[in-house]
Formats: structure tokens, C-alpha cells, sequence
């Protein structure tokens, strides 16, 4: 039976620290779980240990480092040591996505250690660098490595541990990848920041139809609206603004794609004012307009079908 995580129906205090504690199995080397969502440790968190991460289900924001995207079935990324990530989905009060994810997390110095016995394991040294960046996978490794995330829930033993260096040799050794977090993203990592940053980032995807107001929000973090900025550009890498406006965006990029919502109707359900600015916001992000976006968006459905 494999590992699974389930939604824990307790409240969750405010101040839980978001440092994810990893335990694995003495007779393992790596742990290996599905995951429901929503699920307590779906939040803005790190851990010393490496994460591939596969979304089985569902679309939503991926925040990883400074990096914030879109994601869909088939995503499939692995996030270095102490880079702070999350996938966030909306979900109805009481919704349960039942096995949206499949986690992958292991040390990476355990795999450092075994070069000594194993020399071939240091081939892995720069694909364990770039990783601390975070990587998205596209493309056929996206579609194999997904395969063999699936093919681990199956079995145990040494057939598990066969496929685990299978997917981390071909992640390695593959150039369909992105980089997703900039090389001088170095957040606070301590308790309380992440704390802030979790409830703060939860409150901007709930929100970010409305009109925000950087005091506003800055208040219910309990700070100054200059130490705020301060604060959230250290901590996410994006500014204030900036943050808000890729949310926007990346709504609109679904409703573009997805209904036959009127282009200026979902420039104000995400929260631009003016059909002006939207469309200026648009373009400089995507490089093209909202209606190209939707144009192009119909074709790659029309040539999946």
C-alpha cells in the first residue's frame, strides 16, 4: 500500500513554522508519497532535501522561489534544498482533490556519500547544483518521468530504488528544462518569516481580484508599509505589485483558455480597472494580446484533439 497523505481536518495554528520535517524509512533511500490537496504541509515551505514533484490532477499557481507559473496535469519539477515552493489550487470549502500529487524527496548527500563507493553517482554533481534553482520538465522527459513516478507506487525494495535512479539519471542527463528561481533569490528562512509569507501569500491568492492596497496588507502582516516591501520582495523576490500582477494574469490566462468569457468582462473579474491597462500588462508579460493568447490557446487544443 503506498503512502498517502490525506487532508488533516484540524485547524492549523498560525504559527506553525513551514520547515518541512522529512522522515523516511530506515529501508529506503528516498521517500515516496501521494499526496490529496488541500493537506497541512501544502503550504509555502522548505526542506534540506531534494523534491520531485508531479501534478497528477488539477491546474493552479506554482510558486518556487522567486518564480511564480502556471501549472497543469503532467507538471513536473524537482526543487533543490532550502528553495521555498508551493503548488497552490482553488478549491471549494470542504473540496478534496484526491491524489492531485506525487512527492519524491531524498538527500541529496546521501547520493554524494555513495560516490566514494559508487563513482557514476558524481556524474549527478551539476544536475544537483542547477536543481537548486528549481527545474520545470517539458516535453517527452516531462511525460517519461512522470511514468516512472507512477511505475514507484507499485513496487518496494531494490525494483523502487531502480526506477528512483532511472528518473534522476534521465532528469540529469535531459535539456528539456526551464530554471525557475534567479540565482540571487536568498530568502529569511526562519520560522516566523515564513510564517508571515505563508499567510501573506495566502491572503493575495484569495484576494488578488480585488483592489488591494499595500497598507492594507501590510497591516494584517503587522508592519510598516516600507518594511513590508522590504520584507516581501526579500522573501518572494517579487515586489508588492508585481506579485499581484502575475496572479491577475495568470487568471486571465485561464479564462482566456478556458471559457468564452468577453476579454473585457475578465479584465475586471481579475481585478484590473481599465481594459487599457490590462491589455499593457498582458502583452508586456506574454508578449502578445489577450485575444492572440486565446487565438493560440484554441489551436494547440485543436491539434491535442
Amino acid at each position: 500500500m503506498p503512502f498517502r497523505r490525506r487532508k488533516n481536518t484540524a485547524a492549523i495554528p498560525r504559527t506553525v513554522p513551514a520547515f518541512e520535517h522529512i522522515v523516511t524509512e530506515a529501508s529506503e533511500s528516498f521517500l515516496w508519497r501521494l499526496d490529496d490537496y488541500p493537506w497541512e504541509r501544502n503550504v509555502w515551505n522548505f526542506h534540506p532535501e531534494y523534491e520531485i514533484h508531479l501534478i497528477r490532477k488539477s491546474s493552479g499557481v506554482v510558486l518556487v522561489g522567486d518564480h511564480i507559473g502556471e501549472f497543469g496535469p503532467g507538471y513536473l519539477t524537482i526543487v533543490g534544498g532550502g528553495l521555498p515552493h508551493d503548488w497552490v489550487t482553488a478549491v471549494q470549502p470542504g473540496e478534496l482533490i484526491e491524489g492531485r500529487d506525487i512527492v519524491l524527496q531524498f538527500d541529496p548527500e546521501r547520493l554524494r556519500g555513495s560516490a566514494g563507493l559508487l563513482p557514476e553517482l558524481r556524474e549527478l554533481e551539476p544536475f544537483l547544483e542547477r536543481s537548486l534553482r528549481g527545474m520545470v520538465f517539458h516535453g517527452r522527459t516531462a511525460i517519461d518521468g512522470a511514468g516512472l513516478m507512477e511505475r514507484m507506487g507499485t513496487v518496494q525494495g531494490l525494483t523502487r530504488f531502480r526506477l528512483f535512479l532511472e528518473l534522476v539519471d534521465m532528469l540529469a542527463r535531459t535539456d528539456e528544462y526551464e530554471l525557475l528561481s534567479s540565482p540571487d533569490f536568498s530568502p529569511l528562512l526562519d520560522a516566523a518569516s515564513l510564517d508571515i509569507i505563508q499567510r501573506t501569500l495566502t491572503y493575495l491568492f484569495q484576494h488578488f481580484a480585488e483592489d488591494l492596497k499595500l497598507p492594507e496588507v501590510a497591516a494584517l502582516a503587522g508592519m510598516s508599509e516600507s518594511t513590508f516591501s522590504r520584507f516581501f520582495q526579500k522573501n518572494t523576490g517579487n515586489s508588492f505589485s508585481d506579485h499581484v500582477a502575475k496572479l491577475r494574469l495568470w487568471q486571465a490566462c485561464k479564462l482566456l483558455a478556458d471559457t468564452e468569457i468577453p476579454i473585457t468582462d475578465i479584465c475586471f473579474q481579475v481585478g484590473y480597472m481599465n481594459i487599457s491597462n490590462f491589455n499593457r500588462a498582458f502583452l508586456r508579460k506574454h508578449k502578445m494580446t489577450p485575444s492572440s493568447y486565446r487565438k493560440l490557446s484554441r489551436q494547440r487544443l485543436a491539434l491535442r484533439t
